[in-house]
This record gives C-alpha cells, structure tokens and sequence, in this order.
C-alpha cells in the first residue's frame, strides 16, 4: 500500500528535480549571453523524464531513493543528456545564446516547476484528508 502511495510522489519529485536542473542549465545560458565562443545548452526534458520514470518503474534505484540512474548522478544531482542549442543567426563571436529563446524557456519552466509544486502539494492534501477520521471533519 505504501508504494501506491509514494509513487505519485516519487514522480513529482524527479520531476522537479529535473525542472530545476533544467532552470539552472538555462541561468547559465543566460549568464554567458556575451562570453564568445559560448554554446548554449539544454536537454529534452520529456524524455529525461520518461527515462527517469522507466528506470524507476523498473526497479533501477534502491528502494525509498526515487533517482533515476542514468538520468541522475548518485547523489542525486540531475545528469541528462545534454545538447548544443541551434542558434537561429550567427553571431560573429560564435556564442549560440537566443536571448529571446532562453528566457522564454526560462519562464516556461519556472511555470511548469511551480505546477510540479502544485501537483506534489495537491498529493499530500489528499492523502492527508483521506487518513482524517470522519469525525475531524
């Protein structure tokens, strides 16, 4: 029973540690917006997920971590598979950065991490108003 219980959670929780990993791969983008040379970089986070989901579903990760291996390092710092950003002009000092790209995916993903947070609150009231006896009201 209490694996039922945990697994939304569990997924809620890759998630958001996917979202921030992902928040702080785009502050960095933006912090190297005027370094030359700089390549912007990112990583489908979709398909991390479902990694981390598969990889936990499967059995991958010792019992209470919910860390995906493969998709997360051991101490539990994200490790997705990182990718080169296609610039949508060239730049005469090669730096790959959009600005308009990366902050658009910046407030994007600060949305869907706070939805995530939602999603995770919204578990836990759940399970905590089905453990109230009908007397507490």
């Amino acid at each position: 029973m209490i694996p039922n219980l945990t697994a939304s959670l569990d997924f809620h929780g890759q998630a958001l540690l996917l979202r921030a990993e992902r928040q702080r791969l785009i502050a960095g983008n933006i912090a190297n917006a005027d370094t030359p040379g700089f390549k912007a970089r990112d990583f489908d986070f979709a398909s991390a997920l479902r990694a981390a989901s598969a990889a936990s579903s499967a059995g991958a990760t010792a019992p209470g971590e919910g860390i995906a291996q493969g998709v997360m390092q051991p101490g539990g710092q994200p490790a997705p598979i990182l990718r080169y950003a296609v610039p949508a002009q060239t730049n005469l000092d090669s730096n790959s950065v959009d600005m308009d790209r990366e902050r658009a995916a910046f407030a994007q993903n600060a949305t869907q991490y706070e939805a995530t947070l939602r999603f995770i609150n919204g578990s836990v009231r759940t399970v905590l108003d089905a453990m109230k006896s009908h007397q507490q009201g």
